[in-house]
C-alpha cells in the first residue's frame, strides 16, 4: 500500500507536518489515537494496519494497535474501531494517509455485506475495478467486498462474492484469477451477439461462457438465438446470459404495462402495496429491473432452456438488491461495482488523540472516544 516513507511529507496534511516539527523540537510524548467513523460499518482495517506497521518498521519505532473490532465485525457509529499508541512525533504525520485506508474500505464492506445477506442464494462478482480511482482503490474495494462477503457467509450462510474482475485482486476471494467473459466491445467487433459467442467459444473453449445480450436491444431474441446455437451448453447449465440494459430503455418486449403484468404473474405481492418511485424504478422501470429478469426467465423456460443461467448487472446497489429480493428475481449471479459507497462523505474516518503519555485527554464533545476504563 502506498505511499512509502519517502513520499509521506508530500501527501499528508500540512498542519500535521507543522505538529511533527513542533513535537520534535519541544519533546516527544506517547500518544494514543482513537479511530472511528460516523456511520455504522463493517470493520475492514487490515490494509490500513499493514501499512501502519510497515511505516513503524521503516521509521524504527514501536507501535501498539488495540483493534477493538476485529475484521468483519459490525461497528456502530462513533464507536472507536481501534486505538493506536506510539511516539507522537512518528505518528502525527501518518494520520491523513491512515484514514484514507480505513473509511472507504469499511463502508464498502458494509454495503457488500448488506447485498449478500439480502440475496443469500445469489452469487456476486465484484466488477468495480473500472470505477475505482486507481489501483490502490481497486485493491481496497476488492478487499472490502471479500470482508463483507465473509461476514454474510458467517451470519446467513450466503453465497456471497465468488470472485472479481481482475487477476491482481482475485486472491481476496480465494481465486487464482479474475472472472469475466466478454464486454460490449466484443459484440460490436463481431457484428452480432451470436457471432461474438461463437468466436469466444472457439477461442476459449474451456472458459465458462456468459454472453451479453443487450447490445442490439434484442435481449430476448438474441438470448434465444444463442441458446439455439449452443444447445448442449444450454442443456448442461454451462451457458449464462447477462442482462446489462441501460436505464434509457426497456428490455425487449417490455413497457410499463407489460412489466407490471410480468410481476403480477410471478410475484403479485411485491407490487400490490405502496411503492416509492425509486422502488418502482427497480421493479418495473427501464434497464435491468426485476420485471426484466422475470421476463427473460419466462422466455427461456418457455423455449425449454430452463438450465440456462441469468447474470444481471447495471446499478446493483444495496437498495436495488433489496428490491430484487422483494420480487424474488430469478437471477443466478449479480455483477456489481455498486457496493462502492454512493455517498463519499460517509467514508470519512476520523482519528483523535485521546491520551498523552497515558493521561486521558480529548477535545470537548469527543469524550465518547476515551477508553472505557479511563473514562470511569
Amino acid at each position: 500500500m502506498k505511499p512509502a516513507e519517502q513520499n509521506i511529507a508530500d501527501w499528508t496534511d500540512v498542519y500535521f507536518k507543522h505538529t511533527k516539527k513542533i513535537v520534535e523540537t519541544n519533546g516527544d510524548c506517547t500518544a494514543t489515537y482513537a479511530v472511528f467513523m460516523r456511520r455504522p460499518v463493517v470493520s475492514a482495517p487490515r490494509l490500513a494496519i499493514e501499512w501502519l506497521e510497515q511505516m513503524a518498521a521503516e521509521r524504527n519505532f514501536k507501535i501498539e494497535i488495540d483493534l477493538i473490532y476485529a475484521e468483519g465485525r459490525w461497528v456502530g457509529a462513533g464507536e472507536p474501531m481501534m486505538y493506536v499508541t506510539g511516539p507522537m512525533s512518528k505518528l502525527c504525520d501518518l494520520e491523513t494517509l491512515l484514514l484514507q485506508k480505513i473509511g472507504p474500505a469499511c463502508v464498502a464492506a458494509a454495503n457488500a455485506f448488506s447485498m449478500c445477506v439480502t440475496l443469500p442464494h445469489v452469487a456476486f462478482l465484484a466488477m468495480d475495478a473500472r470505477h475505482c480511482a486507481g489501483t490502490e482503490m481497486a485493491a481496497m474495494m476488492a478487499y472490502a467486498a471479500s470482508v463483507g462477503s465473509d461476514r454474510a457467509r458467517r451470519k446467513t450462510n450466503a453465497t456471497g462474492f465468488i470472485g472479481n474482475a481482475t487477476d491482481a485482486t482475485a486472491h481476496y476471494f480465494g481465486q487464482a484469477h479474475g472472472y469475466g467473459t466478454m464486454p460490449h466491445a466484443l459484440i460490436g467487433y463481431a457484428g452480432s451477439t451470436v457471432k461474438a459467442a461463437q468466436m469466444f467459444h472457439e477461442t476459449l473453449p474451456d472458459v465458462p461462457m456468459t454472453v451479453l445480450v443487450d447490445y442490439f436491444g434484442l435481449e430476448i431474441t438474441d438470448s434465444l438465438a444463442v441458446c439455439r446455437t449452443f444447445p448442449q451448453l444450454a442443456a448442461e447449465g454451462k451457458l449464462s446470459l447477462r442482462l446489462d440494459t441501460g436505464g434509457g430503455r426497456y428490455v425487449e418486449g417490455l413497457d410499463p404495462q407489460s412489466s407490471y403484468a410480468v410481476l403480477d404473474r410471478n410475484v403479485p405481492e411485491c407490487i400490490r402495496g405502496y411503492r416509492t418511485d425509486a422502488e418502482l424504478k427497480h421493479l418495473i422501470g427501464t434497464g435491468v429491473s426485476a420485471a426484466a429478469i422475470w421476463h427473460l426467465r419466462e422466455q427461456l423456460d418457455r423455449a425449454g432452456y430452463r438450465a440456462v443461467k441469468i447474470v444481471a448487472s447495471s446499478g446493483f446497489s444495496p437498495e436495488k438488491c433489496r428490491l430484487m429480493a422483494d420480487a424474488h428475481a430469478p437471477v443466478d449471479v449479480i455483477g456489481t461495482g455498486s457496493y462502492l459507497p454512493d455517498k463519499w462523505t460517509e467514508t470519512y474516518a476520523t482519528a483523535d488523540i485521546v491520551a498523552y503519555n497515558g493521561a486521558p485527554m480529548v477535545k470537548v464533545g469527543r469524550e465518547f472516544l476515551l477508553r472505557k476504563a479511563a473514562a470511569e
